[in-house]
């Protein structure tokens, strides 16, 4: 299986699985220590973080990979890019908390019963972002995945100790577990500061167009991809406002059947890496290849987290965060089967903006944006409808990226050889069938 995966993949991967699970051991430790309304909070948090926080600040890092990848292949510097990205970058954070500001009041009112301290951390985590995704994208497009990793797993190993010590010195305060969630990620890109500073050489100027004229697009992809899989816990506030538990339970059961989306996200980084490089040089066919390697791979990353997950989940999320026994098996099963066609989608997405296709990659969140907020206000019981909204939002994007895919690979070949336009064509028939399988 590593044969299949893109280089770079397997340096990542360790900091990944420890990121990842301290999402879950943050969570589990809230959920133990906390009461259940305060527990609602920091779900209601986390959740904004990785959703809006994620929107905003993660296309920084996907742009800054492809561009410093394709500037790489070439034999081009990327100091210039990192002190642009980085104006740009506080930029953007600087609106962002503006913004937050402005709607402080607000915010806790509807959001976090008033508590106000949960939006000055709810700034500091998007802080936090910011640092980490602008550091994370020049590190992958250089392809120093070591750095790269270390970065996740200190990330994810300051989580966790900090969950930890919070729960030894009792603290049962929901700013202090939310705080976490800004400090961990400041100080691991302080640590991995110094490779990236070594890392970047001189070279010709990045021009201001090349990193902002696709970055609003792709912002909002992002957001609206995130709207698709955290939609179910904020729908559900926004539905049963006073059913903290199922709340709560939502988030917990999401993180659950999410564990393979975690995993994927080794590959994002040195995939996007690897298909810009092989775009860049004109190797098609290696372009083709790793995108129908990469959709196996995550269909066995379903299959491996979705069994597991809908026989046990129930069960699980009861012990390890403290959850309500409000959800069932069936659930698990709709949301491992949504997150199979969310990693799909991000695959799909990841090589739209490769061809430079972010309206495309728009418009196809936008028709599964709508096909989510329909089924999300269907008729029925909230939790059935919040969770099968996940999944035909997905699986809606899934089928418009296909369709996008073929188009954009037909348009960059019209002067090519008859053999690529084939391997295109295979190659997207290839991820249709898989996405079918699954």
């Amino acid at each position: 299986m590593a044969a299949a995966l893109p280089p770079g993949t397997l340096a990542v991967a360790g900091g990944t699985v420890v990121l990842g699970a301290a999402s879950y051991i943050h969570l589990g430790v809230a959920g133990h220590s906390l009461s259940v309304e305060d527990m609602a909070n920091v779900s209601l948090l986390w959740t904004i973080v990785m959703s809006v926080g994620i929107g905003v600040f993660f296309p920084i890092e996907q742009e800054l990979t492809r561009i410093v990848a394709a500037r790489a292949a070439l034999g081009h510097g990327a100091a210039p890019v990192l002190r642009r990205a980085t104006l740009l970058t506080g930029g953007i954070l600087a609106v962002v908390l503006a913004v937050l500001g402005a709607a402080s009041g607000p915010i806790a009112d509807k959001v976090f019963h008033g508590d106000r301290s949960l939006v000055l951390a709810l700034g500091g985590a998007f802080l936090g972002m910011a640092v980490c995704y602008l550091t994370r994208g020049v590190l992958a497009g250089l392809g120093r995945f070591g750095a790269y990793g270390t970065q996740l797993g200190l990330d994810g190993g300051l989580r966790i100790g900090l969950a930890f010590g919070c729960a030894v010195a009792g603290v049962h305060s929901a700013l202090a577990f939310s705080l976490i969630l800004a400090v961990a990620p400041v100080l691991a890109t302080i640590v991995t500061l110094p490779p990236l500073l070594r890392a970047v050489k001189p070279g010709p100027k990045v021009p201001w167009p090349e990193l902002y004229s696709g970055l609003g697009l792709l912002i909002l992809s992002t957001l609206l991809s995130q709207l698709v899989v955290n939609a179910a816990v904020m729908s559900t506030k926004l539905l049963a406002p006073t059913e903290s538990a199922l709340i709560a339970a939502l988030l917990n059961a999401l993180v659950l059947a999410r564990v393979p989306l975690f995993v994927f996200g080794s590959l994002q980084a040195s995939l996007l890496s690897g298909l810009s490089k092989a775009i860049a040089m004109g190797d098609r066919a290696a372009f083709t290849g790793m995108l129908t390697r990469i959709a196996g791979v995550v269909g066995l990353l379903g299959v491996a987290g979705g069994i597991p997950a809908t026989l046990l989940g129930p069960w699980l999320i009861q012990v390890l965060f403290g959850a309500a026994p409000v959800l069932g098996r069936l659930d698990f099963f709709w949301l491992s089967l949504g997150t199979v066609a969310y990693m799909f989608a991000m695959v799909l997405g990841q090589a739209l903006m490769v061809f430079k296709r972010h309206n495309l990659q728009l418009l196809c969140w936008a028709v599964g944006s709508a096909v989510l907020a329909g089924v999300t206000f269907m008729p029925g019981e909230v939790s059935t409808r919040v969770i099968l909204a996940y999944v035909a939002g997905s699986a809606a994007t899934v089928i418009g990226m296909l369709a996008a895919l073929r188009l954009s690979f037909a348009r960059s070949v019209t002067n090519s050889a008859g053999p690529a336009r084939q391997q295109g064509d295979e190659a997207v028939a290839v991820l249709s069938s898989r996405t079918a399988d699954e």
